[in-house]
Formats: structure tokens, C-alpha cells, sequence
């Protein structure tokens, strides 16, 4: 009988393209893995994995196991919901991938009121703008509070669900003595010195997407992701900043924060879950705690 573990290793080693990287994301050694994908290969009687570079890919033989694979661990996991669902109470650890950007307004409410309701639950919180959704389809996390603008395609993996958090518009974001608060047509920023995230992330691209459809590409004075940057160079007058709406703690003085008038740029905040039949009673406290932190925090706007 194949063995379900050695299953996972190998849909582990197909995502991330490596034993190495795979084996660092299992939090295992490169030869632990490796012998664990020789007994497989055993089993099966025929190679699974050949060298492709510097990395390795399936064989057809590889290609057809993982279609088995994926059938085979989305079972086990419907069963684990099942048990779960039979029970009915919220469990003991969970994982949570987040975006930077929403840790003040909607993570960290979320976490607090989470460990009131629930104080056997401990919540692991991964920080990070990398690609939440694929480590939800491998299962290195159970939950994602991710983004997607509204201008840019939907990338949604296949067998996860979404549910909505809000709508969350980028704001100007200036000295507090620059001008007023009348929201800014985003072609008045093709003059402007500004602050962007690299055009590699989910946010530059929807930057430079919305200026274009605004009729110019930017020439920024200042590339970097990081958000307390962005608005340090706008609080002192050197740049001019777009930054999402819940990334700005509305308390935070010397800035100016105003709408997009003509061309807005906006992402919905959702949280995701793998598709079960089944909903798993932690996870959907978890996500139900991230729905009112953004409800509430959506209501201290800046």
C-alpha cells in the first residue's frame, strides 16, 4: 500500500522543484527526503523524478502518480474536516499566512479576540507577500488573508475557497501640508517624485497597471515594498506614496491620505481555506475572526 506520507513528499518535491527546497519547507534533511522518494519509486516500480538542470521534474510516470496524489490527500484531508465537523469544536494549533499590510488593522485584532474565544488555540502567523495561495494548496498553512486587484487577473488555485473580507482602495498619501483633501486624479501623479513597490509585486504591477490606464508610466523616485518606508519618505516631503487604505494607521501624524478620483486602484482582502465538504470548525473561527477585524477596522479609516 502506498504510503500517504511519501505521497505528500513527492507533491511537495513537484511544487517547489527541488528535494532541497522541498525538504527545507518539510523541515527535514535533503537525504531524508531523498530516501523517502527512493522507497516510493520501490513501491511503484518505475523512476518518478529526473534531473531537469539544476532542479528535477516528474516523469510521465511522476505526472500520472501526482494526479493519484492529489485525489488521495484531498480524501485524507476531507476526512480529517469530517472528524473534525463530527466533534465541533474549534482545535488546538493553526496556521495563518498574512500580508504585511494588514497586520495592524486586521491580523492582530483578529489574533487577540481569537485567543479570548478560543484560548486553547494557538495560531502560527507566517508574514509574508510570497505566495500564500500555493502553500495553502501544498498545506503548509490552513488559512491566507491574501489580496487581488480588481484590474489584475485572478489567479485563484484550483480547490481553494474565498471568502470575501473588503474592498480596500490605495490612497495618495503626502505630507500633511501638501495641498488639501480633495481626492487626486491619478494623471496629476505623472509629475510627482513617488514611492512604489518593485513592479515584481502583486502591488507594484497594480501601480503601474492603474497609471498606465491613467495615461503615463511612472518614473519612481523610490522603489522598495516596504509599506513604513513608503510613508516615512511621504511624511517628509520627498515622495509621494499609494498605499492601501488598511495599511494606514489612522492616528499616524504628518501625512495626508486622500482617494484616487479618476482611475482608483483597489484589491479585495479575502481570507482562503482548501475546499472541503466539510467546514473545519477551527478554521472557520479563524476566518470568522478575520471577517470582523476587517469589518471594525474598516470603519477607522483614515
Amino acid at each position: 500500500m502506498l504510503d500517504v506520507r511519501r505521497l505528500y513528499m513527492l507533491k511537495t518535491v513537484a511544487a517547489r522543484g527541488s528535494i532541497t527546497a522541498a525538504a527545507h519547507s518539510l523541515a527535514l534533511t535533503a537525504g531524508a527526503v531523498s530516501q523517502q522518494l527512493a522507497a516510493l519509486r520501490s513501491e511503484v516500480g518505475v523512476d518518478l523524478l529526473r534531473p531537469d538542470g539544476r532542479t528535477v521534474a516528474l516523469t510521465d510516470a511522476g505526472r500520472v502518480l501526482l494526479e493519484h496524489a492529489d485525489r488521495i490527500l484531498s480524501a485524507v484531508e476531507e476526512a480529517e474536516s469530517a472528524m473534525a465537523a463530527v466533534r465541533g469544536t474549534v482545535g488546538a494549533t493553526a496556521t495563518l499566512a498574512a500580508l504585511p499590510s494588514t497586520v495592524t488593522r486586521i491580523v492582530a485584532p483578529a489574533l487577540t479576540a481569537l485567543g479570548s474565544r478560543h484560548p486553547q488555540l494557538t495560531v502560527t502567523c507566517s508574514i509574508t507577500d510570497r505566495a500564500q495561495l500555493r502553500e495553502l494548496a501544498l498545506g503548509t498553512v490552513d488559512v491566507v488573508l491574501g489580496q487581488r486587484y480588481h484590474h489584475l487577473p485572478d489567479t485563484t488555485p484550483r480547490g481553494i475557497d474565498v471568502s470575501p473580507l473588503l474592498d480596500d482602495p490605495l490612497l495618495v498619501v503626502t505630507a500633511a501640508d501638501r495641498g488639501d483633501d480633495r481626492p487626486v486624479a491619478l494623471r496629476e501623479l505623472a509629475t510627482h517624485p513617488l514611492a512604489v513597490p518593485p513592479p515584481t509585486t502583486e502591488c507594484g504591477q497594480a501601480v503601474l497597471q492603474g497609471c498606465q490606464q491613467a495615461g503615463f508610466t511612472p518614473a519612481p523616485r523610490f522603489i522598495t515594498a516596504d509599506i513604513a518606508a513608503q510613508l516615512t519618505l511621504a511624511r517628509s516631503g520627498l515622495a509621494t506614496a499609494l498605499v492601501p487604505r488598511t495599511a494606514i494607521d489612522p492616528t499616524t501624524p504628518g501625512i495626508r491620505a486622500v482617494p484616487i478620483a479618476d482611475h482608483p486602484v483597489q484589491r479585495l482582502l479575502f481570507a482562503a481555506t482548501r475546499h472541503t465538504e466539510n467546514a473545519n470548525p477551527t478554521t472557520t473561527a479563524v476566518v470568522a475572526a478575520l471577517r470582523t477585524a476587517a469589518r471594525e477596522g474598516h470603519t477607522a479609516s483614515p
